[in-house]
């Protein structure tokens, strides 16, 4: 007899579609009708959005790993769906000589649902934005004008890296260390990025090594660094401990 694969192979399986325990999902499960004995299946699930839209109600602060509550269809506008913050020069005063000025849900809540989001990239002349990562996002570099030089490092350790010059995009992927400098000399670089994501979150990892209290001395055994270079890294970037 024909294993189940086997089976489902030959066209002896069927799909349907029911609808999953969240109404804004619906889940695909491939399930054999006739022959297959019962309590026996074969299913693989895929997520679809079932609402077209679902602007976020910040007012209520709630939040669920699923996004924010969706506000009434008919208190919508076309306000709702437009962010004009990225035309804005980021303030470029700082540590690291750049700035992000994101466009996540929480300041734009019309991406709520809709797995993207944006922001704006400034970097001043010797700007960096340090090896961070994205947990819940694939990134999507466009550079608007200058140079940036840019890359990302696979779990392999292995390196890719390039300076992009206008019209160049660079892709990185979700939860991979990446980072981005302006190559541009004395002038400065601007790029848009965007998001698979509403909320892609942020872990820049300089700031989450050194500007917590974590004790020096555990720190110079997990990095290898000694004492000085532990606390003056703390002391540059805020840490304790």
């Amino acid at each position: 007899m024909n294993t189940l694969w086997e089976r489902f192979a030959l066209g002896e399986v069927s799909l349907f579609k029911i609808e999953d325990v969240s109404p804004s999902r619906i889940t695909l499960f491939q399930l054999r009708k006739k022959i297959v004995p019962k309590n026996n299946l074969i299913f693989t699930s895929t997520h679809v959005r079932a609402q077209e839209l679902c602007v976020a109600n910040m007012s209520t602060g709630i939040v669920t790993p699923s996004g924010y509550p969706c506000k009434t269809e008919t208190d919508l506008t076309a306000d709702d769906f437009v962010f004009s913050g990225l035309g804005l020069t980021g303030n470029t005063s700082n540590i690291i000589n750049a700035a992000v000025t994101p466009a996540f849900v929480a300041q734009y809540p019309g991406v709520n649902g809709l797995g993207v989001s944006a922001a704006r990239l400034d970097l001043a002349p010797g700007g960096v934005v340090p090896m961070h990562t994205h947990p819940g996002a694939t990134e999507l570099l466009y550079v608007v004008h200058g140079h940036i030089t840019a890359g990302f490092i696979s779990s392999a350790n292995k390196v890719y890296y390039k300076t992009l010059k206008k019209g160049d995009i660079m892709v990185f992927p979700q939860g991979l260390l990446h980072f981005q400098i302006n190559a541009a000399g004395r002038r400065p670089s601007l790029a848009i990025v965007t998001f698979t994501a509403p909320s892609p979150g942020l872990q820049i990892l300089d700031f989450a090594l050194f500007a917590n209290d974590l004790p020096s001395s555990l720190l110079e055994k997990s990095t290898f660094l000694d004492d000085a270079q532990v606390k003056k890294l703390k002391g540059v970037l805020g840490g304790t401990g």
